[in-house]
């Protein structure tokens, strides 16, 4: 069984076209997300799902694998799924699902996932990141996605509501789902294969299909935030973080 982390990278989006060769401090943002995946231990090797060859091209420049996938897709884990086929992945090998978005994630917080497979081999089909809010403002953002998990740390639900509600309660804990994903290889491909879920489609969150078909998603509490360039307007905001690194 190998690990390997997978960045899917597409050209396309409507909110930010181009999003992975926007410049951050003058790097592209998926140059910068490799170089943080390159720090990941327990890693086997790093690839790039990707439909452009502008992209792949930025990818092999850093020394990471581009991985030609089709550009109509319908979802990231399509892309993932594709390229796990193309790259010749096992049904037990471990794929990270790391975002093209993410240039300033943490490398410790993969390494908490690969942990979670290792330690607890067989006892849930895919495993994510929380972290506790800290700021007031992200609990009604619909744009941070919140979930709550059992006390075994199972999800039970995702939402871009406010969840848990407090009903006579102001200061309690709530959780925003970091977009970080292990699974594996054959869950992956079983998962693609599924139709697009009920809850899956009010919320637009494809996690929830995993929890609408009874498919364990095991929650890793992160003490560190991940920032995702979701928009032109979070660029600046990215690099002011890493100027602050």
């Amino acid at each position: 069984m190998k690990t390997v982390i997978l960045i899917p990278a597409r050209f396309g989006s409507s909110r930010f076209p181009g999003k992975p060769l926007t410049l951050i401090n003058g790097q592209p943002m998926i140059q910068r997300v490799i170089e943080r995946a390159k720090l990941v231990k327990g890693a086997d090797a790093i690839y790039v799902a990707t439909d452009d060859k502008r992209i792949a091209d930025a990818v092999e420049q850093v020394g990471a694998i581009a991985v030609m996938t089709d550009s109509e897709l319908p979802s990231g884990t399509d892309r993932i799924n594709q390229a796990a086929e193309r790259i010749g992945l096992q049904d037990e090998d471990i794929i990270i699902n790391l975002q093209g978005d993410q240039p300033l994630v943490d490398p410790n917080t993969l390494e908490q996932l690969i942990q979670l497979f290792k330690a607890h081999p067989g006892e849930f089909s895919m495993a994510t990141l929380a972290y506790q809010i800290t700021d007031p403002k992200a609990i009604a953002d619909p744009n941070q996605v919140k979930v709550v998990f059992d006390n075994q740390h199972n999800a039970l639900y995702f939402s871009r509501s406010t969840i848990p509600f407090g009903r006579d309660a102001e200061d309690y804990p709530i959780y925003k789902h970091l977009g970080i994903y292990g699974y594996s290889k054959g869950f992956v491909d079983a998962f693609a294969k599924l139709p697009v879920g009920r809850l899956e489609a009010l919320e637009k969150l494809e996690q929830l299909r995993a929890l609408e078909n009874g498919f364990k998603i095991r929650i890793a509490v992160s003490g560190i935030d991940s920032t995702e360039v979701d928009t032109p307007a979070d660029v600046q905001r990215a690099e002011r973080q890493l100027g602050l690194e």
